[in-house]
Formats: C-alpha cells, structure tokens, sequence
C-alpha cells in the first residue's frame, strides 16, 4: 500500500531496515502479484493490507503485526480518515448537498474510498448514487477533476501524496468533509511467523529510517493496536 514511484526507494529502505533487524525475509520487496495471494501466503512475513480487506477476510488467516502511525492532522496516533472531495468549479456546499449524486470510488473493499464515506453519508441520511469503480484514489481524484463522478472520498495520506505529485489534478478539486478516524492500513504477516518479533524489527526499522525516507512515507512510529479495534467496525453494503 502507498506503493508509489515517488515512495519506492524510501519503501525499499524500510523493509532493508526490517530484515536487517529480523535476520531472514526475502532480499526484496514483491511488487508483481495479486495483493490477496501475497496476503493469504503461508510464506509471508510482512506486508500492508487495508482495515476493510482485514476485518471481511483476512483477520482468521493472518496475525496483526502493528498499525503505522502517519501523524495525520485530527487522527489520534494510528488512525486516518478521508476527505471528501468535490470539482473546484462544483456549487456543491455541504454534505447534505451530496444527495443523489455520483460516487467514485477505487474499489468495493477500500475503508478509506468505500467504506468510511458511505458510513458519513448514511450518518448524514444522505443517499447517493455509485458512480464509476475507478482502481485506484488518484483515478478517482482525476474523475471528479473532470466530471466523471461528482464527488469521491480519497485516503487522508494518499489525499497529501497526490497534492505534491499530481497538483495540476488536485488543484481542480476541494476537500468538502473529512470522515471521522478509523485505524490506519495494518501490517501483517502469516500465522507461522512470530508477530512480535517482527513488530519489533518494524519499530526499530521505522525510528532507522533517515529523515528524508521517514517524511517521504510519513511514517512516525508503529502503534500496537489490538484485532478488534478493527473487528468492530461494521462492513459496508457492498457497491
């Protein structure tokens, strides 16, 4: 996740920094395959899924390492959220507002582009309609940019990432609203391995990281949260 040109080298560094400190692991970082059959592995010893995939179908074949605390602005540590985000150009002044119109969102089992703003909505008691499945939250950005959807709800650290590396895009659209906190995208690892061990290397690891590395991925430290803080959470109906 967070998987980017930009965070490449910097992401590369970090799991160095992690089998440095483990001792074992693969020499590099798997790039190429299907998420779900690198998350489902019996072999996997660190990877970043998303809360919603966690809680509806990983949660019973993975061990939770730890959630990377990004020091988002109105998140407590280890959480995020995401901003709603409308076209510059759009008369659309407020969530109420949102009422019948169009969705993008990067795909059915996103917390952040799915799951979190269609529980804002419903808290709102405003329906809307499912607007195009986009692939990814700079896709979704670009269709509101340019009038492919209406509105879309981007994760609060891609939102950041996206208005340094593509401006001429996020310079076309508002942030609206922003949805309330949920726990950040989790490591995990596969149920042969010892879980604290290498929450233990991932912490080291992170507090490694050179200055320019840690800002480029925003990482501030590894909160050590507990399955259910996820569990909890309902899942969405879905698209």
């Amino acid at each position: 996740m967070y998987d980017y040109p930009h965070t490449r080298a910097a992401n590369t560094l970090l799991w160095s920094l992690i089998r440095e400190q483990l001792g074992y692991g693969p020499t590099e970082l798997t790039h190429d395959r299907d998420p779900w059959d690198i998350w489902q592995s019996s072999e996997l010893v660190f990877s970043q899924t998303c809360g919603l995939p966690f809680r509806a179908g990983l949660h019973d074949k993975v061990q939770l390492i730890g959630t990377p605390d990004y020091g988002l602005v109105g998140c407590p540590a280890g959480h995020y959220n995401s901003v709603i985000v409308v076209s510059s150009a759009s008369t659309i002044g407020d969530v109420k507002s949102l009422k019948g119109q169009s969705m993008a969102y990067n795909e059915g089992l996103s917390q952040s582009g799915w799951a979190a703003p269609q529980a804002h909505l419903k808290q709102a008691n405003v329906s809307f309609e499912t607007g195009p499945c986009t692939g990814s939250h700079k896709a979704s950005a670009q269709a509101v940019a340019t009038g492919g959807a209406d509105f879309a709800a981007i994760d609060g650290l891609t939102w950041e990432m996206l208005r340094v590396n593509i401006p001429e895009v996020t310079d076309k659209i508002r942030v609206l609203d922003r949805t309330l906190p949920t726990p950040a995208l989790p490591y995990i690892t596969s149920m042969p391995q010892d879980a604290g061990t290498i929450a233990n290397a991932v912490e080291s690891a992170i507090k490694s990281l050179p200055t320019a590395a840690r800002e480029t991925l925003h990482l501030k430290g590894l909160v050590r949260l507990s399955p259910s803080a996820y569990l909890e959470m309902p899942l969405p109906t879905a698209p």
